[in-house]
């Protein structure tokens, strides 16, 4: 005969329960909350992204001293996206080219928006954007149907356009803008070229994790108005010496050599702080890679810059490199007139070789 336990023993039990939920939904409450937009933004990319480009653009319009709405005109969106390209603040976004059409015919774009996000994989791509806590994405909804896109059955499914709609709705439009998902509870809005791509993308949105070296370079750049970051293989095919011609490639080993020598780095990511600096975050696989490759990285981002041309000082100056746990923090000052992030995201830059 099974023993019932005692009433006051399964209260107790079912008090633990409730306590130990309610500390495990604390936790994660906390962690959201100091989590930055970038954070919170990475963690919407999908499994296996390699590349993630980030425009923070209520932070741009900010800068800027552009305020729009809704019912802005697309020539004070381009008096914006000129002003912001002016400020190298623009360079990561994939939505430049059709941020008049979106603004006028889809009702988002970089005049509404709060951010953006750019997300790469070996097997697609997506643009993810964060929307106001106040927009109606029933509007939002209204509008992707009443420009041809097909509605689907369930409110979080794909919007059907293709390649064939696009060019009827305005010229210069991204083929990323070919199908649309809708997330309001998330206020997010996703596109893609790819419909399956972006079917995966949203039943998975927010379970996927990015790599160790990712996570830890976008954790180290802190509330950037703009920013690239790569993975490790990413990072080392984009951004490899042996893209450069052969005098400029012996010449980057030689400066290599005499700097100490370099780690493979896990993560790259360099981005535009809101006081206009530039910040490179390098990965590494442990936190002794770390404090050597912050001296040897240190010294190549002072010298020549073959590759680029010219010297890195020629562009900014170094004012700080630092070591915290497995990453090294390079801290930047652009020269006047130098556009450092949109120059050196792409390869080939000797500070960032592996």
């Amino acid at each position: 005969m099974r023993r019932r336990l005692p009433i006051v023993t399964v209260a107790l039990v079912l008090v633990v329960a409730v306590v130990a939920l309610g500390t495990v939904a604390g936790i994660r409450w906390w962690s959201d909350a100091h989590r930055t937009d970038l954070e919170r933004a990475a963690s919407y990319a999908p499994e296996g992204a390699q590349r993630l480009l980030w425009t923070d653009w209520a932070a741009v319009r900010a800068e800027v001293g552009v305020r729009l709405d809704g019912s802005s005109s697309g020539e004070q969106v381009r008096e914006l996206l000129d002003k912001g390209y002016d400020r190298d603040l623009t360079s990561a976004s994939a939505l430049v080219q059709s941020a008049p059409v979106l603004q006028s015919r889809f009702g988002f774009s970089p005049a509404t928006a709060d951010w953006e996000l750019f997300a790469q994989s070996e097997v697609g791509a997506v643009v993810i954007i964060g929307m106001p806590d106040d927009t109606d994405f029933g509007d939002l909804a209204d509008r992707l149907e009443g420009s041809g896109f097909t509605r689907p059955e369930e409110d979080d499914g794909v919007w059907l356009g293709g390649d064939r709609l696009l060019p009827t709705l305005g010229t210069d439009l991204t083929p990323e803008l070919q199908f649309v998902a809708l997330d309001a509870g998330r206020h997010l809005v996703l596109t893609s070229d790819r419909a399956d791509y972006l079917e995966r993308t949203v039943a998975g949105l927010g379970d996927g994790d990015l790599p160790a070296g990712v996570d830890d370079v976008v954790s180290a750049s802190g509330d950037p108005v703009s920013a690239s970051v790569y993975d490790g293989p990413y990072a080392c095919g984009a951004l490899a010496m042996s893209q450069a011609d052969a005098t400029d490639e012996a010449e980057g080993e030689q400066l290599v050599e005499r700097a100490g020598g370099v780690d493979p780095i896990t993560g790259f990511a360099m981005s535009v702080q809101p006081d206009g600096n530039v910040r490179v975050a390098l990965g590494f696989e442990n936190d002794d890679q770390a404090r050597h490759n912050a001296e040897s990285r240190s010294a190549l981002a002072s010298g020549p810059a073959p590759g680029q041309g010219g010297d890195f000082g020629d562009r900014f100056s170094v004012a700080s490199s630092t070591a915290e746990g497995r990453v090294v923090r390079l801290d930047l000052v652009p020269r006047q007139g130098t556009y450092v992030l949109s120059d050196l995201s792409t390869g080939p830059v000797l500070f960032a070789t592996c």
